[in-house]
């Protein structure tokens, strides 16, 4: 089995390998042809002559042909930027689109060989790896050699994961023309579903899925015997790949808009933004359901589901932040910080980001019930500023990059406006606790070494005191860790949820604060 597990992570390294060197493969020649389908009419005329430098050129590397793309581009706006001519601005970002129809070579003959080869190594080599886990051994949890690991203790391998991370993640967010090729790898994927060529959305939506669908199998394998965690990590991935992937994909080959329907205001902070809305009125009774349906889970759902069951049904089950976390991110749990300072950090930045997240949203409301006369052309720059600062940097560079540095939930902790949401209504209004049974406690540490939101919960298993954190998303290590059973997971009745007279077991024998 070993020898299969090694054959495993040679052929992950080489489908990462390729995966990497596919933007550069091949070489990248425009016409006017090419520019006039990619553009719009406003801009067709323009960009035809703006562009026509470059025609019969072929460029070896996507850096030269983007260079001169962006230069041609600058050197156009800025001259009609000193004339004040804004209205004659081209802000439109057309580098990714030219780029992509520019691409020539190998990569867009054959783009399935080439997905096959990166893609489709990478996800075989990571079975062959994840099958043969804890083969004959006994059901149970294994953590064996964690903080010995290169890849899961901070060391060379994690920093190089990480640092690979982060770097794709600017690149999809800020760069996508450089991805030109990779999105070329998935087109015949994305006709099949949608009936459009792809976009870097719908390659991230890909990888994202497989990513979660693959590290998903680990968890059966690492959590074997345990139906909680079992069926939990089924959920994360029915629901990433019916509800986040296949099914908004299908709706645009009808001609519907794409739509989420497990993602909630404000985690999907674009929800009310005036395409959206448009894009859902205007598309007969499933839009206005889409509508109706997303107002209803912020307004109803939310608070009662949570009541019920506290933010785990969420956080845990079904969304696709927690899902990534609890499956790719596993491996990582580990590394959260667990210190006072991080709870108190924590506390502040999350809910300030959910009061930024209102007031964005309270502000676009308004602006639109008044037809954009209270921001005017700002109304654009005010969602590119949040979407930037919350939506990519927070929520995909760091949220994701740092799973190898902080932690797998760091975005859940420290930056994710629906689970601020959730945890106040969890914190103060629900039947969700975490029960612990201090006189069996040993102290051994792992319910707080393995809890991915860095809350130590040893302390208050030694007490014997229930566990109400806000910051809690049910995930059910703790417990499924404690060799004593020490910690439950309960929906009981609210009285006597929050005990802050626990029962403190220490050298005076057992004593009741009161």
């Amino acid at each position: 089995m070993k020898f299969i597990q090694n054959i495993g992570l040679i052929l992950v390294v080489a489908g990462l390998v390729i995966f990497t060197a596919v933007p550069f493969l091949g070489t990248w020649q425009l016409e006017s042809a090419q520019v006039e389908a990619a553009t719009k009419d406003m801009h067709r005329e323009v960009m035809v002559d703006l562009l026509a430098p470059m025609y019969g050129q072929s460029y070896g590397s996507p850096f030269a042909f983007i260079g001169d793309l962006n230069g041609y581009m600058e050197a156009h706006n800025d001259s009609l930027k000193a004339e004040e001519k804004w209205d004659q601005v081209i802000w439109d970002d057309y580098a990714f689109p030219l780029t992509k129809t520019a691409s020539q070579g190998p990569v867009p003959a054959y783009p399935l060989l080439f997905l096959a080869l990166s893609v489709g190594l990478t996800v075989l080599g990571g079975l062959l790896y994840i099958l043969p886990l804890h083969r004959n051994e006994t059901a149970g949890i294994k953590n064996d050699g964690i903080y010995f690991s290169s890849m899961k203790a901070r060391g060379w391998l994690g920093m190089v994961t990480g640092t690979y991370l982060i770097l794709f993640y600017v690149i999809l967010y800020w760069y996508p023309e450089y991805l030109s090729n990779s999105v070329i790898l998935v087109d015949p994927i994305s006709q099949a579903l949608s009936g459009g060529p792809a976009s870097q959305w719908f390659l991230y939506g890909l990888v994202y899925t497989l990513a979660i669908l693959v590290m998903g199998i680990r968890m059966f394998r690492k959590y074997r015997g345990n139906n909680y965690q079992t069926i939990r990590t089924v959920s994360v991935m029915f629901f990433q790949l019916a509800f986040a992937f296949l099914i908004p994909e299908i709706l645009v080959l009808f001609n519907m808009p794409w739509h989420d329907f497990k993602n909630i205001w404000p985690l999907d902070y674009t929800f009310f933004y005036e395409y959206r809305i448009d894009g859902m009125v205007n598309s007969g009774a499933l839009g206005m359901f889409m509508l109706v349906w997303g107002i209803l889970l912020i307004v109803i759902g939310v608070p009662v589901i949570t009541y019920f069951y506290g933010k785990r049904w969420y956080c845990s089950w079904v969304c696709g932040c927690g899902g990534l976390a609890e499956t790719l991110g596993d491996p990582y749990r580990q590394l959260s910080d667990k210190s006072l300072k991080s709870w108190q950090i924590e506390r502040y930045l999350v809910h300030g980001v959910l009061a930024l997240a209102v007031i964005v949203t309270g502000v676009t409301l308004l602006n639109y019930f008044m037809k954009f006369g209270l921001l005017g052309q700002a109304t654009d720059q005010l969602h590119s500023l949040y979407g930037f600062a919350i939506g990519s940097a927070f929520a995909g560079v760091i949220g994701t990059g740092f799973y190898p540095f902080m932690g797998n939930r760091v975005w859940c902790r420290f930056g994710c406006p629906l689970a601020a949401y959730l945890g106040l209504v969890q914190r103060f209004k629900s039947r969700f606790r975490i029960t612990t049974n201090g006189g069996q406690c040993i102290s051994c540490g792992n319910c707080s070494t393995y809890c991915e939101m860095g809350i130590d919960v040893r302390w208050y298993a030694q007490r014997g005191q229930n566990i109400v954190r806000s910051s809690c998303v049910g995930c059910g290590v703790c417990s499924a860790v404690c060799p004593r059973g020490v910690l439950k997971l309960e929906n009981g009745e609210e009285s006597g949820r929050i005990n802050d007279l626990p029962i403190i077991i220490g050298n005076d024998s057992i004593n009741l604060n009161t």
